[in-house]
């Protein structure tokens, strides 16, 4: 037989294109259509729905950035198409290509019901099926202009992502506004020649299945009148139904298809357009579920329910309706879908929390799964968060992404730090937003790497960021997907029912032990340098007050700001969100962001200051209350009294210019250029500083990444650098500090570099006027250490990263995470830089050809950069940064200091010292949280862990009268029978989390 089959192809292309397409519609009327601009921000649905609007024509141009418009359309179904389905066309200027990333819009009755979200591949209302002729039809558009920022040709900067800037001009044309009759019939047709079409492709040439079905497709094209598809696709399809019921093999791959509409809480909008894109989406699905009895749709983030329940309440009943059906699944048990590596250890916990519990108060429903596809690469220590919250399983995409390796498995147990192992599954579609093409479904079945041990993989199904969620169209194809010959298997299932099904065929799957590091997005570490400052800020003064005002309700009747608390967390930590604390969202979010922040540390330091003011009574003693989880300079953790200073600092000059800081512990030299060429550590009479080498060495390399350029640094930044040696000042400050000044540029950095006495730490101050632009700014420490690994904190411990590069996968982190610390040791002997708010950085070794012919392992700290999309001004202006050289230091003084430079002291006059409201005898046990109980009982919550890597024996002790205390989860929630008094024995493994409730006896109360 003769090779036809790129003929058909093509005659199938032009057939479906040309003429069956546009007749799944083959008559309309025109719909008359006015318009209201709503003058500022968005108006409530009310307002909107009253409001006297002006005629607009079809080929208008509307829709200033970030404006909102509400269109009235009005018409009448033509008496002619009585007994017919008719729907209405409303294309506010959409382009396909872009779901989610332009203009959308929600439709409304005249009583205000939402009826469904507009969107580009989703532009239909029904009117009535059948109708009977001579209805009139009366339809309110509240449509969002949001301006396109991630264009055709992408990063390219833009003014539009504030609306400060971003201007007036039209963003849409109106393009459509018709009332037309639906072809069902048509309309199925253009789904089996779409599955059919898609499918042939992904056949090997020679199968007799691709033949199969060139010759089907063939004899149904031959079946249509072009000139009367609408009379003859019925013939067509019956041409189909043999090729379309051959069954699936038995071995084919199985797909669990949910539902989904993954939408950033903020991005390339911002989070008062989030409320609006989830409004949407849910009144899209709510009315899909209607209509589709097998379909189930799956939505995560606490935080976008909340926002339907309190601000569309009319979306929020059928979305309760749904879930209580059982169709509509809460999924991922947190706020919302955060970066998972920078937030701190109670941050990543009350994620958990407070997600949990709104799907428990508000459903009854306890989420199993963790659900975050988009995640820009998990922390160690997340598996042991995951489970202490009563979860197991995780499921996420984004490793798919990495550029240098593949990872292996996409089932698998992942292990953290503590030995933790939870169920984990990397969908092989490689997509969150799959919408049911032959070439995703055939790429899932390939791609999948456990063959021959597993046959189950999920396809989060539908579009994203406000693209509407999935379609009917893609619920069609499923249907033909269901059991297809030569495709993988396709059912509908909540995340939950694919979990049980892969982990009973997959009991031992493979185990993947560490970090899941994602090979890109690196740089997200460092932009938005304010953002991440406030989020760490937010974080120690959350713990300052949950711990100042436990310990005043308990000693003193202080009123536990429950309430209050609750809310600044879940604003904490919706600022986590994977685009806002990452800092690659437009500009009006970081706006907001810093501005929120800064009513945080106002709110928190308010209700530190109440509690200590309670607590220290009236008096003129000077205290100081110290908050980090270790005793200071005498005062206790958790505690207020007078500390103990020892010692002096001696300033003098430095032979050959510069300066010498010495305190008995520590002699650092700061040559004339303001660089520490010396930081010895007298005890143990060892020099830290690399020879030849100086450390607090700025350094400045270009940042014009491939891609992405808030998200990404690539490799090729290192080969250019230039280092910013030269100084405007170097001079004395005060008796234990020199001020540097140094400019480059068109910006300007002043240091203040101080050694106190009786610490073996030196403080570095550094403040930034930046503004440079796609450069990227780094501190360095080059140490006489000779190091294989390091370690860096991560929540509720820490993690080795190898400094040598012997294979790709080590090669590939380039850039890493950490929180409050690194530390790099030989044994014996070990040196941490600590720091107050930054994250990325990057750990390299040299071996010297000079000299000792030692190694050098250069530490250097990421401060800023300078991307020019989303933000074309990231950045810009002033920073201020903490760091600390600790020489010395074991792992446990890297965790002390870690803490130290980030909880400074505060100091009040007061009567009497404080004593701690608990008490744990071993530094390697850290107390992360006191706090009481989110119940309102008066219980008081202890949350600890092993900090050190090994194991520890100690005992807490409560210092109130308890009646009993309970092992819980992150949720509060007894796991262990509760035992009498108030000392608890404590044998815990590396890095174990625990905590503890503490029931008060009744004179405690």
């Amino acid at each position: 037989m003769h090779d036809d089959r790129r003929l058909v192809e093509a005659r199938l292309k032009r057939v479906l294109d040309e003429r069956i397409r546009p007749a799944v519609y083959p008559e309309s009327v025109p719909l008359e259509v006015a318009v209201w601009h709503a003058p500022g921000e968005p108006v409530p649905v009310a307002e909107g729905l009253a409001a006297e609007p002006e005629p607009i024509e079809v080929g208008a141009r509307w829709g200033a950035p970030w404006g909102t418009s509400w269109f009235r359309v009005t018409g009448t179904v033509p008496e002619a198409w009585a007994g017919k389905t008719v729907e209405a066309l409303l294309d506010l200027g959409f382009d396909e290509n872009m779901p989610g990333f332009q203009c959308e819009g929600l439709v409304y009755r005249p009583d205000g019901t939402p009826v469904k979200g507009l969107n580009p591949r989703n532009q239909w209302v029904r009117i009535g099926a059948p109708v009977e002729g001579g209805e009139e039809v009366r339809l309110h558009i509240e449509a969002a202009s949001n301006p396109v920022i991630l264009d055709y040709h992408p990063f390219l900067p833009t003014q539009l992502g504030d609306k400060d800037t971003a201007g007036s001009e039209p963003q849409y044309t109106l393009t459509r506004m018709d009332l037309a009759v639906f072809d069902e019939t048509v309309w199925q047709l253009v789904l089996d020649l779409e599955v059919l079409g898609e499918l042939m492709h992904e056949l090997p040439m020679d199968s007799a299945r691709r033949w199969d079905i060139v010759r089907a497709v063939d004899r149904a094209l031959d079946a249509i009148d072009l000139q009367d598809v609408n009379g003859s696709a019925a013939q067509a399809r019956v041409r189909l139904e043999t090729v379309l019921s051959e069954p699936a093999v038995p071995s084919a791959h199985r797909i669990s298809a949910v539902g989904h509409a993954h939408i950033d809480s903020a991005w390339l909008w911002p989070l008062r357009e989030t409320v609006r894109k989830v409004a949407r989406t849910t009144s899209n699905m709510t009315a899909l579920l209607e209509d589709e009895p097998e379909f189930v749709f799956a939505m995560s983030q606490a935080q976008q329910w909340a926002w339907v329940r309190d601000h569309r309440p009319e979306v929020w009943a059928r979305v309760k309706k749904a879930v209580a059906d059982g169709r509509f699944v809460p999924a991922g048990g947190m706020w919302v879908e955060s970066d998972t590596n920078m937030p701190g250890s109670e941050a990543m916990a009350r994620q958990f929390v407070h997600g949990k519990r709104f799907f428990l108060d508000e459903f009854g429903i306890e989420n199993d799964e963790a659900w975050l596809p988009d995640t820009f690469g998990f922390a160690a220590g997340l598996p042991q968060i995951i489970k202490a919250a009563g979860s197991k399983w995780l499921l996420t995409q984004k490793i798919s992404w990495s550029q240098t390796n593949k990872f292996p498995h996409h089932t698998f147990r992942w292990e953290g730090i503590d030995g933790t192992r939870i169920f984990t599954h990397f969908p092989p579609v490689d997509t969150y937003n799959c919408s049911m093409k032959g070439s995703e479904i055939a790429h899932a079945a390939r791609n999948f790497k456990d063959k021959g041990v597993a046959r189950h993989s999920l396809a989060p199904t539908g579009w994203g960021d406000g693209g509407g969620g999935t379609t009917r169209e893609m619920i069609a194809k499923a249907a033909r997907l269901r059991d297809l010959e030569g495709s993988a298997t396709v059912v509908w299932e909540t995340p939950v029912e694919f979990f049980e099904k892969a982990e009973a065929e997959y009991p031992e799957p493979p185990v993947w032990v560490g970090e899941l590091y994602l090979e890109l997005h690196r740089a997200t570490l460092t932009s938005q340098a304010k953002t991440k400052q406030g989020n760490r800020r937010s974080e120690h003064l959350l713990r300052e007050a949950e711990l100042w005002a436990a310990t005043a309700a308990v000693r003193a009747g202080f009123p536990y700001p429950y309430e209050e608390l609750d809310r600044i967390w879940k604003t904490v930590l919706l600022h986590q969100f994977h685009d806002i604390l990452p800092g690659s969202s437009i500009a009006w979010v970081h706006r907001e962001a810093r501005r929120t922040y800064e009513r945080i540390a106002e709110e928190l330091t308010g209700i530190i200051e109440a509690a200590q003011r309670a607590l220290a009574g009236e008096g003129d003693r000077e205290l100081v209350f110290n908050a980090t989880p270790h005793t200071r300079a005498g005062v206790p953790a958790g505690g207020a009294g007078t500390p103990a200073v020892e010692g002096r600092t001696r300033l003098t000059p430095r032979p050959a210019g510069g300066h010498i800081l010495d305190n008995g512990l520590l002699r650092v030299e700061i040559d004339g250029d303001g660089l520490v060429v010396s930081a010895y550590d007298i005890d143990a009479d060892r020099e830290t500083i690399a020879p030849g080498t100086a450390a607090n060495l700025l350094q400045l390399h270009p940042d014009f990444p491939n891609m992405w350029d808030a998200w990404d640094v690539d490799e090729f930044y290192r080969n250019t650098v230039t280092d910013l040696t030269a100084a405007d000042e170097v001079v004395p400050d005060g008796e234990t500090g020199v001020r540097i000044v140094r400019t480059f540029g068109s910006s300007r950095v002043t240091q203040l570099l101080s050694l106190a006495p009786g610490e073996r730490r030196l403080l570095l101050d550094t403040e930034v006027d930046w503004h440079e632009t796609e450069k990227f700014l780094k501190l360095a420490f080059p140490l006489d250490v000779h190091a294989e690994r390091y370690a860096s904190e991560t929540q509720f411990g820490h993690f080795h990263r190898p400094t040598h590069t012997n294979t790709s996968w080590e090669a590939a982190k380039f850039e890493a995470c950490n929180h409050r610390f690194v530390h790099l040791e030989e044994p014996g002997w070990g040196v941490a830089v600590a720091n107050d708010s930054t994250y990325g950085h990057d750990v390299t070794r040299t071996v010297r050809t000079d000299g000792d012919g030692g190694t050098t392992t250069t530490v250097r700290v990421s401060l800023l950069r300078a991307p020019r999309f989303p933000d074309p001004e990231t950045d810009q202006g002033v920073h201020r940064f903490r760091h600390a050289l600790i020489p010395g230091a074991g792992i446990g003084d890297a965790v002390r200091e870690g803490w130290r430079i980030n909880l400074p002291e505060r100091r009040l006059t007061g009567a009497d010292e404080v004593t701690p409201l608990v008490t744990v005898d071993q530094d390697a046990v850290v107390i992360t949280a006191v706090k009481l109980a989110d119940d309102g009982s008066g219980d008081v919550v202890v949350r600890l862990h092993e900090a050190h890597g090994g194991r520890a024996r100690a005992t807490l002790t409560a210092g109130f009268e308890a009646a009993d205390v309970v092992a819980t989860d992150l949720l509060e929630r007894p796991i262990e029978e509760a035992v009498p008094g108030n000392r608890v024995p404590l044998r815990l493994r590396p890095f174990q989390l625990v905590t503890l409730r503490f029931r008060r006896a009744e004179s405690g109360v």
